[in-house]
C-alpha cells in the first residue's frame, strides 16, 4: 500500500471532516478512472485504514489516523536506537473519555513548575471530584482557574506550581469541574 494515498486521504479528511467521493479521489490521487480508485480503496480496506458503513459509504477505520511509532530515542547519552513496528492513535491515547473531555488554552504562568506554560493546551476530563494533589480546573468564588487541589481536614484550597503565587483559599465556594489529564505544547 502506497503511504502517499493514505496521507492524501488523511489530509483531505482533516480539512473537510469527511471522506472524499470516488470522483474527488480520482483528482486527489491523479487517476484517470474510477476503476483505479476502486483498486486503491480495496487495498485501503484490506489494510484496515478505511471501511464501509451500512450504506456502503467509505468511513475511516480505527487505524485511519494512527501515527507510526518508529522507535525509542535516548534522552540521556547517545545510544543505538531501537526500531518498533507499531502505531498509535494520538486521540485515543490522549482522550480515553471523549464525551467528557474538554480542551483549554492556558493563560498565565501559575503552573510553570509543573511544566504547564502560557499558551499550552490542557486536556481535562469533566468531574466534580478529585484527590488531593491532582491538577484541576476549579471554580473558586465564581471564577475559573487551574491549580493543584489541596485538601486537609475537610478544607479545600488550590495551590499554584509557581513560587511567585500564593495558594487560593475560597471565600465562599470551591467546585472542581475537571481534572487535567494531559498537556500539549507546540514548539
Amino acid at each position: 500500500m502506497d503511504q502517499n494515498y493514505k496521507e492524501k486521504l488523511i489530509s483531505f479528511y482533516q480539512s473537510k471532516r469527511r471522506m472524499p467521493t470516488y470522483s474527488e479521489m480520482m483528482s486527489l490521487f491523479g487517476f484517470k478512472s474510477k476503476n483505479a480508485v476502486y483498486r486503491v480503496v480495496t487495498k485501503l480496506i484490506a489494510a484496515g485504514i478505511v471501511t464501509k458503513d451500512k450504506l456502503g459509504k467509505l468511513i475511516p477505520s480505527s487505524g485511519f489516523d494512527e501515527i507510526p511509532m518508529v522507535g525509542l530515542v535516548k534522552a540521556g547519552l547517545p545510544a543505538p536506537g531501537e526500531l518498533l513496528t507499531d502505531s498509535l492513535n494520538i486521540e485515543e491515547y490522549l482522550i480515553p473519555k471523549k464525551a467528557s473531555t474538554y480542551l483549554f488554552e492556558v493563560d498565565g504562568d501559575s503552573m510553570i513548575e509543573e511544566h504547564i506554560a502560557d499558551g499550552d493546551i490542557v486536556i481535562a476530563e469533566r468531574t466534580n471530584t478529585a484527590k488531593d494533589g491532582e491538577i484541576v480546573i476549579a471554580q473558586v468564588d465564581g471564577e475559573f482557574t487551574m491549580k493543584y487541589l489541596r485538601s486537609k481536614n475537610g478544607k479545600l484550597w488550590l495551590e499554584p506550581a509557581n513560587k511567585n503565587y500564593k495558594p487560593i483559599y475560597p471565600e465562599y465556594e470551591l467546585k472542581v469541574v475537571a481534572i487535567v489529564r494531559s498537556v500539549i505544547r507546540k514548539y
